[in-house]
């Protein structure tokens, strides 16, 4: 018999990449979905035509309460959230309701239907339904020590950071009360042709593809010196499945281990077009944070020794694939008129 996986965030960019994995293996897929029109579900509806879909908000509890009863999964994969960093400070209440007390009543979602009362219940026990929680390297924020690994403390940096690091604890506190199998995947970012229009490297390879075709003259960035490290999305689903996986649940770190700034990324993008991207970048006050996270840099030995994981496709090739991507989508805008989306996938 199949497994059947529950995933919130499907729209997402971690969730379509997460949903095509899981079918591959062969699970059945749901994905949690928030309201009735909602135009990512038809374009993730029609990139996955196997993904099944169930009503539910991280803001509800009964709504999630039902949704995990209806599809009985064997596996929960959290990655619903607000990601975009700079709204968390306009926005810090929203951001922690969804991204820190929704985990919340996800945990207590999975606590109430498995029937879950007390630390005498243990997280190998057969029908088990396994949990994972997306944290992020955001919770390290001001870092302490290069490269950072799952024993690293965290400083986070931002209203997301701090939402991110309480759904980060609520699932080791709930693992360790109530025998859960619960892990957190300390995702260091990761990027796509799925990445949403908000995000640095995604407004970079738009730009580009746009500046090249003649649609646009200047890209606004902030902190050009900002470093990150960057991986590919399509290979960090991968981590976390194999998270779940595990006779043990546990926390892990995910990320390439490579640092390159922002400055770096828009030199890469700009290259792949023929273009010098000091003719065409304008650097914008507005655009740094209040509190900016200077370097993250992923140990990702952990998951490398025990889940037998490594990344595979290196941050030059990364922003190629966005760009090509991008210009290809451009090119069928100048033609047929079509709008770009922050979701155009």
């Amino acid at each position: 018999m199949s497994k059947r996986a529950l995933i919130t965030g499907i729209t997402g960019q971690d969730g379509s990449y997460l949903a095509e994995h899981l079918l591959s293996q062969g699970y059945q897929v749901w994905g949690l979905n928030r309201g009735q029109a909602n135009p990512r579900k038809d374009r993730v509806s029609k990139l996955i035509p196997d993904l099944q879909f169930v009503h539910g908000d991280l803001m509800d509890q009964a709504s999630l309460v039902a949704a995990v009863d209806f599809v009985q999964p064997d596996e929960v994969y959290n990655l619903g959230a607000i990601s975009f960093v700079p709204m968390s400070w306009q926005q810090a209440e929203l951001v922690t309701e969804v991204n820190g007390t929704g985990v919340l009543r996800m945990l207590e979602a999975i606590r109430m239907v498995s029937g879950l009362s007390g630390s005498s219940a243990r997280a190998d026990r057969p029908g088990q339904i396994r949990f994972y929680q997306a944290s992020s390297s955001e919770m390290f924020g001001k870092v302490v020590e290069s490269p950072q690994n799952e024993r690293t403390s965290f400083h986070p940096r931002s209203p997301y950071g701090v939402a991110k690091t309480y759904g980060h604890y609520i699932t080791q506190n709930y693992r360790e009360s109530f025998g859960m199998y619960g892990v957190s995947g300390i995702l260091f970012n990761h990027e796509s042709p799925r990445r949403g229009a908000e995000f640095v490297t995604r407004k970079i390879s738009l730009a580009v593809a746009q500046i090249k075709l003649g649609l646009q003259d200047k890209l606004l960035l902030g902190n050009l010196d900002a470093v990150r490290d960057w991986g590919f999305a399509g290979d960090y689903v991968r981590a976390m499945h194999l998270m779940l996986q595990q006779d043990e649940p546990g926390d892990y770190v995910i990320g390439t281990g490579q640092m390159h700034s922002v400055r770096e990324a828009a030199r890469i993008a700009f290259e792949c077009v023929g273009l010098d991207w000091e003719e065409h970048v304008v650097v914008d006050p507005a655009l740094v944070r209040p509190a900016e996270v200077e370097t993250l840099c992923a140990d990702h030995g952990n998951a490398s020794e025990q889940l037998g994981w490594e990344p595979s496709v290196e941050f030059p090739e990364l922003m190629r694939m966005m760009v090509e991507s991008d210009l290809r989508q451009a090119g069928r805008e100048r033609e047929y008129g079509e709008l770009l989306s922050a979701a155009s996938w």
